[in-house]
C-alpha cells in the first residue's frame, strides 16, 4: 500500500466540497490504484485527506491523468494557501486498518526518533488497544523518509474517544510508544469525517 496526503487551509468550504463530489463522480471510475481516501476539514477550517493506493507506481499514473490535473487546478483555489503533499512508501495498519463506520478520526503528524523502534511497540500494543479501547476501529500509519510519520485513527466517536483515551495515560506500553516520538505532534480532529 502507498498513501498519499494532502492538507491546507480553506477559504471556500463550498467550493471544496463540490470538487470533492465532482471527484467521485469523475475521477475515480478512470483511476487504477486508488483504494479508498479518509478526508474532512477540523473546526478551525483545516482540511486533510488521507489517500490509499495499492503502490506508489499507479498512485503516480493516477496522478498525471489529464483529468486529474485540471480537477486539481480547479480545487486549489478553495485553498487560502499552498496544499501540503506528504507522500509515505511504507504503511502499516492497526486493528485492520480504517473503517468507514466511523463517526470521529483523528490525523495525527510526527517524527519517531527510532521508526524501527516506534513500529516495533506499535506492533505490541495492537493487543492491549483491541482490549482497552473499545472505541477505536483501526488506524493507518505512514511512514516518510526521515522518520516522519502521519496516522489516521478511526472512531466510534468524538465523545467515547475523549473518554477512553484517558484510560491510555497510564499504560506502560503506550508510554513506550510516546517515548518514541520526537518533538510534538500536530492533530487534525475531523468531527464529520468522509470517506469513498
Amino acid at each position: 500500500m502507498f498513501i498519499q496526503v494532502f492538507h491546507g487551509a480553506l477559504s471556500d468550504p463550498g467550493l471544496w466540497a463540490r470538487q470533492v463530489d465532482k471527484w467521485r463522480a469523475e475521477i475515480r471510475p478512470l483511476t487504477t490504484g486508488f483504494l479508498g481516501f479518509t478526508t474532512g476539514t477540523t473546526r478551525d477550517g483545516h482540511m486533510i485527506t488521507v489517500v490509499r493506493f495499492d503502490s506508489a507506481e499507479t498512485a503516480g499514473a493516477d496522478s498525471s491523468l489529464p483529468e486529474q490535473g485540471a480537477w486539481f487546478e480547479e480545487t486549489s483555489k478553495a485553498f487560502a494557501g499552498p496544499i501540503e503533499f506528504h507522500d509515505c512508501p511504507d504503511v502499516d495498519v492497526l486493528l485492520g486498518g480504517g473503517s468507514d463506520r466511523a463517526g470521529f478520526v483523528q490525523v495525527m503528524r510526527g517524527r519517531a526518533k527510532d521508526p524501527a523502534e516506534m513500529r516495533r511497540v506499535q506492533h505490541e500494543i495492537e493487543a492491549e488497544l483491541e482490549r482497552i479501547r473499545p472505541d477505536l476501529l483501526g488506524a493507518t500509519i505512514g511512514w516518510e523518509s526521515g522518520g516522519e510519520f502521519i496516522q489516521a485513527s478511526y472512531f466510534t466517536s468524538e465523545n467515547e474517544a475523549r473518554t477512553n483515551e484517558k484510560a491510555m495515560a497510564d499504560n506502560p506500553l503506550f508510554q513506550r510508544f510516546m517515548a518514541q516520538i520526537d518533538g510534538g505532534l500536530t492533530f487534525y480532529d475531523l468531527a464529520e469525517p468522509e470517506f469513498a
